[in-house]
């Protein structure tokens, strides 16, 4: 096994051992980077991370992150490196500051080895949309499959072990979804726990921080360092940061997990379905109380055309500032609105395009009323109705995703209950603001699939608990694309 193929904590057991230094793992992680097939790569930071790397002389012991190399999805800031969310209207900026995340990873001494690509302006799920173009799911090497968005470059990072973690935004599922494609561990934890400084916005109500890790220890372990009041971010929350690894190891004994059922009647794949219903009668075994609940159908069949009205219409006012004078190339014209138009219409694509169109519509004064409040009551019904689950149990399980990772010529049934529902469920957790993790289930021909837990706000210990347990089960820690796991399910 190389020493990239281990997780953050069994990467730091060797450094602790001296079997390794910073810099070979540095080394090692840009040698993968450029040997990197995938498309997932926006821009190295060589030079710099070598020079860290090299200043890492002694090892801290008690900071599990210190000489960790990491990706980072490319709409976080990163002060002196090129930042452009795969945008074209974006190219050439370079800002001035970096990311509280990347701060707070530099202060515990992760590398950054460099960015990720993205869906452009993180508005899709499909990794195709960014300006270079689609990335690839390492498990697939006829490189036919999506690894799913918008987080794609960093999901397809570390599921080919270039890097054992990297950074991530969730506005609907974009690091839940990809997740399950790709075989990793995709926390997003509650809104306001990480801040969002220096994070692009998407759409700012639904905007998540979170990462991708092959270990639901590592995911603990990071959230760690992430977590915490920002002044900087005043959505960031006041609420205490625990150390999310000391009940990591508790007993599910007791715990109340709900599965709702019209999920389950939505999806097709046998094989999912049986392997899901092997893994509910595994948490069973291991003590946890598993019912089967109802959600209303229309509000199942609701959660997209809600999250696209609501996010489209946040999006198309926080990208206001996007015009061709501020940031990226100025295409020129003889007016501020046409210089605008041209740096829209040759930066943006078609994607983009037709998203700000969607929420402009939506914010016109006479189609308020009728669509973006509305689609916020409905949000308010779906966000109710979870949070009453969850004021009956501890955590609720489902599928991330209907299948394996699609083709790219897959289009899908728009309408189908399956994709209104099975494809979309997760945004529930951003329309409510709560933790959610995604993990492996299984595999089937050779690809995999994951599942879901979501929890509480700010019950992140209580989510790393039963995923863990649920980690144990599968026995799927740590999945890579380099060994033939098939896992217990």
């Amino acid at each position: 096994m190389s020493i990239l193929d281990r997780t953050i904590a069994e990467m730091h057991s060797s450094l602790v051992k001296g079997e390794t230094t910073p810099l070979e793992l540095t080394k090692e992680a840009i040698k993968r980077a450029k040997e990197n097939n995938d498309n997932a790569i926006e821009i190295l930071n060589e030079d710099e991370a070598l020079d860290f790397a090299s200043s890492l002389k002694e090892v801290e012991v008690d900071n599990p992150l210190w000489g960790i190399p990491y990706f980072c999805k490319d709409n976080f800031s990163t002060k002196g490196l090129q930042t452009t969310a795969s945008s074209n209207i974006l190219n050439g900026y370079i800002p001035l500051f970096d990311a509280t995340v990347v701060t707070k990873l530099k202060e515990k001494k992760a590398i950054l080895i460099g960015k990720s690509t993205l869906d452009e302006l993180a508005m899709g799920g499909t990794g195709t949309t960014g300006h270079k173009g689609k990335t690839f799911n390492p498990y697939d090497k006829t490189h036919t499959r999506m690894v799913g968005g918008s987080s794609c470059g960093s999901a397809s990072l570390v599921a080919s072990n270039g890097v054992p973690f990297s950074t991530g935004s969730d506005t609907g599922d974009s690091i839940r979804k990809p997740a399950s494609f790709a075989g990793l561990v995709g926390m997003k934890p509650t809104w306001g726990r990480i801040s969002r400084f220096g994070l692009f916005p998407f759409a700012p109500s639904l905007d998540h921080v979170g990462y991708f890790t092959r270990s639901v220890l590592d995911s603990a372990i990071l959230l760690n360092a992430l977590a915490g009041r920002d002044e900087k971010d005043s959505t960031s929350s006041l609420e205490k940061v625990e150390d999310y690894t000391f009940h990591i190891n508790d007993s599910i004994k007791g715990k109340k997990i709900a599965v709702i059922k019209e999920i389950l009647d939505s999806i097709s794949d046998k094989y999912l379905l049986s392997s899901f219903s092997k893994a509910a009668e595994k948490l069973k075994e291991e003590g946890a109380i598993v019912d089967y609940v109802s959600f209303p159908l229309d509000l199942l069949k609701a959660i997209y055309p809600v999250y696209i009205v609501i996010s489209c219409a946040e999006a198309t006012s926080n990208d206001a500032n996007l015009d061709g004078i501020k940031f990226g190339p100025n295409y020129g014209g003889s007016s501020y609105q046409e210089v605008m138009s041209n740096a829209r219409t040759k930066g943006f694509s078609e994607l983009i395009k037709r998203r700000f169109v969607i929420g402009s519509f939506a914010l016109m004064r006479e189609n308020q009323d009728e669509l973006f409040l509305r689609a916020q009551k409905i949000r308010r019904k779906i966000v109710d109705k979870t949070n009453e689950i969850l004021t009956e149990y501890d955590a609720i399980f489902a599928p991330a995703a209907p299948s394996v990772a699609p083709k790219f010529i897959d289009s899908g049934d728009k309408l189908s209950s399956e994709y209104l529902i099975a494809d979309n469920y997760l945004a529930i957790g951003n329309f409510a603001g709560l933790p959610s993790i995604t993990l492996p289930l299984t595999k089937k021909d050779g690809l995999p699939i994951g599942v879901n837990f979501t929890t509480r706000k700010f019950e992140e210990s209580l989510l790393f608990n039963i995923a863990n347990k649920f980690e144990e089960i599968s026995g799927l820690s740590n999945l890579s694309i380099n060994d033939n796991k098939e896992g217990n399910l």
